[in-house]
């Protein structure tokens, strides 16, 4: 068993800490972990999405070669990639990422998003492992879903970005195309959310719940080609497949979406990953140096190819 006081500057989620005191370990074998209650924080068993302060005790019930970093001759895992993020913008403090349809955006694999932003900064020398703070995820898209992410750069910057986003002051926009044009052509939806984590689903309700979250999806439709439609989306709230349920539950699943969409359609237009993009953040007016180089600016990605096919008719 192996004993840990927290020590860190400000709050910061439970396997993001775990990951940075312990390289050998990734997500995956966290989860197991979680599940075989061999992690406790403050003697009981939490979510690893749950926020670890300074003073905190945190008890890992996992032997020490599963802790010990692995002495391969080829290093760390992010060195066997071949390319790096595709960085949008990078300043001391964070850095926005694009990232692709069907890349994690971190796991057991060696390719994740994560792991790229590390060998982009490694090969700028920025970063080496062990050494300083390595850069933390301040918010997560779906492995199928493409687009901007934000990362920051040191605690300071991920506390205020992570507070950001709890905090619904950075506006989330999207482009997906559905398979249904759904009416009105305009709308906020509204509803609540129930997750089903042994399934890995999540299910969408008009009425509240013991279990059920509040969510609020706002969409507006760009164009109409055939049985689809091309819309912007604003996330609100931001739920674990907030979008794609939200969507399905009104009778127009993404386009792609072999979860919560139509196998059949997707198949016939060949369709692997959904047809969804993380495609506008805005960010408001903000104090501090920190997030100067982002107060009051939109970063917008181009419109991915699925789009235009929709606007031009040929996808329909």
């Amino acid at each position: 068993m192996k004993l840990i006081f927290v020590s860190t500057p400000a709050p910061v989620r439970l396997d993001q800490y775990l990951l940075r005191q312990f390289p050998a370990l990734n997500l995956g074998r966290l989860n197991k972990a979680l599940r075989e209650n061999k992690i406790k924080l403050n003697g009981k068993k939490l979510p690893l999405s749950t926020r670890v302060q300074a003073g905190d005790e945190i008890r890992l019930f996992l032997p020490d070669d599963q802790l010990a970093a692995s002495p391969q001759a080829d290093g760390p895992a992010f060195l066997q990639l071949k390319y790096p993020a595709r960085v949008v913008y990078e300043d001391a403090f964070l850095l926005l990422a694009d990232k692709p349809a069907g890349l994690p955006v971190s796991g057991e694999q060696a390719d994740t998003l994560l792991n790229r932003v590390l060998l982009y900064l490694f090969q700028r020398g920025e970063y080496r492992p062990g050494q300083g703070f390595a850069p933390a995820l301040c918010h997560r898209l779906d492995t199928g879903t493409s687009g901007l992410v934000v990362l920051a750069k040191t605690p300071a910057a991920e506390a205020l970005l992570t507070g950001l986003i709890r905090d619904r002051k950075l506006k989330k926009e999207y482009l997906c195309v559905t398979f249904g044009r759904p009416q009105p052509a305009k709308a906020a939806l509204r509803g609540y959310l129930v997750k089903d984590a042994a399934k890995g689903k999540v299910t969408v309700t008009s009425r509240p719940g013991p279990a059920a979250r509040q969510i609020e999806t706002r969409y507006d439709t760009l164009a109409v080609s055939g049985r689809l439609a091309l819309l912007r989306v604003e996330l609100v709230t931001g739920r674990t497949h907030q979008i794609r349920a939200h969507l399905a539950s009104i009778g127009c699943p993404i386009l792609g979406d072999g979860k919560y969409g139509s196998n059949p359609a997707n198949r016939e237009l060949k369709f692997k990953y959904q047809a969804l993009c993380a495609w506008k953040l805005t960010f408001p007016t903000l104090a501090g140096p920190e997030l100067a180089g982002v107060s009051g600016r939109c970063f917008q990605l181009e419109k991915p190819w699925y789009c235009q096919q929709v606007l031009n008719g040929q996808l329909k």
